[in-house]
């Protein structure tokens, strides 16, 4: 009965909350914006996000400070449903958190190939704080990869890590490093899946994942063989595990010479049939609009609690995705048509 009622209740409260979305004139209401402030003035007065900006100095936040506003609340609203989700919800919100701590890991070693590590200290997200194992202050004050693996101390990303301390010439492996955590955060959600969930759940969550995962490796073999010349074997190595195409299909892709040869190969495949209907100016936004039609669709049709909990998160990320793009364009000064083809929602 309490599981019967729990389901309803995260299936309801899940809808509801995703009731709240931006409108399409909300987002043309935010492309006619000028400044930061402008933007959150607009999504303090107008928006579901005015709670969490409530005693924000419009005039003085900047583009990281909102940013980590929206994430606070996107946490807010995952832990509110994870509380009902009595099956996986623990489960999905360490699988979320280590998402989190990924982000700043990598956006750490960033700032330290820039040669501005120090710079972290800015961006660090305050809330994720008492969430994480992870001291991201110390990341603020690395000089060097060894103190990145110090300051990530005994947790599992220092053993990942540890195979990409840097050569003679410094050069830090971005794409192997990016490969290899994301890879461990998405065995980490498969296991999940295949232990806790069965039938039709099971299905559809390897659905949202798998698509993702594949047009992901699409668009890394597109961009590391045709704007980076890279060699096969180092693509190879940057494509995550996880998802439904072969391995000769993948190296298909490898071999081929064009794009335009690339995009051929994936539209022989029925995730490629569909995604690639999409309009696009970029490869790379066709894997986040291809997820938020697939979540979407499970928000408005599954009935099933964690399949929808996950759609909602997704949704969410890509909302706060296309509001920071937004502010992004607005900072240089891009046409607002420029801007909005870059969305992911407002071109679903």
């Amino acid at each position: 009965m309490l599981s019967e009622f729990a389901s309803n209740v995260i299936l309801s409260k899940a809808r509801a909350m995703y009731g709240k979305r931006l409108t399409k004139q909300n987002y043309e209401d935010l492309l006619a914006c000028r400044s930061v402030s402008d933007v959150t003035v607009y999504l303090k007065n107008n928006t579901q996000y005015g709670k969490i900006l409530s005693g924000i100095e419009e005039s003085k936040i900047h583009r990281g400070q909102l940013e980590t506003k929206l994430r606070q609340k996107l946490l807010e609203n995952y832990a509110s449903l994870c509380h009902y989700e009595i099956t996986v919800g623990e489960h999905f919100a360490q699988y979320f958190i280590k998402r989190n701590e990924i982000e700043q890991i990598l956006s750490a070693i960033l700032l330290l190939d820039a040669g501005m590590p120090e710079e972290y200290l800015f961006s660090m997200p305050a809330y994720l704080i008492r969430h994480t194992k992870i001291n991201l202050k110390s990341l603020s004050k690395i000089k060097n990869f060894d103190d990145l693996l110090r300051a990530l101390g005994h947790t599992e990303y220092r053993r990942l890590l540890e195979p990409f301390q840097p050569g003679e010439n410094g050069w830090i492996n971005y794409t192997g490093i990016e490969s290899a955590l994301y890879s461990y955060l998405y065995s980490h959600m498969f296991q999940i899946i295949q232990k806790y969930t069965h039938s039709e759940t099971n299905s559809q969550l390897n659905h949202i994942l798998k698509s993702f995962i594949d047009l992901t490796n699409f668009t890394r073999i597109v961009r590391l063989k045709i704007s980076y010349h890279a060699e096969p074997e180092f693509i190879k190595k940057a494509l995550f595990p996880y998802g439904s195409f072969s391995e000769r299909l993948l190296d298909k892709m490898i071999a081929a010479d064009s794009e335009e040869e690339i995009t051929a190969i994936l539209e022989t495949t029925a995730i490629g049939k569909r995604a690639l209907k999409f309009e696009h100016d970029y490869v790379g936004e066709i894997p986040r609009r291809m997820n938020f039609r697939n979540c979407h669709h499970y928000i408005d049709f599954s009935t099933h609690p964690s399949v929808v909990l996950i759609s909602y998160i997704f949704t969410s990320e890509a909302e706060i995705s296309d509001i920071i793009t937004i502010v992004e364009g607005i900072r240089y000064q891009l046409p607002a048509d420029e801007i909005r083809k870059l969305l992911i929602i407002v071109n679903n």
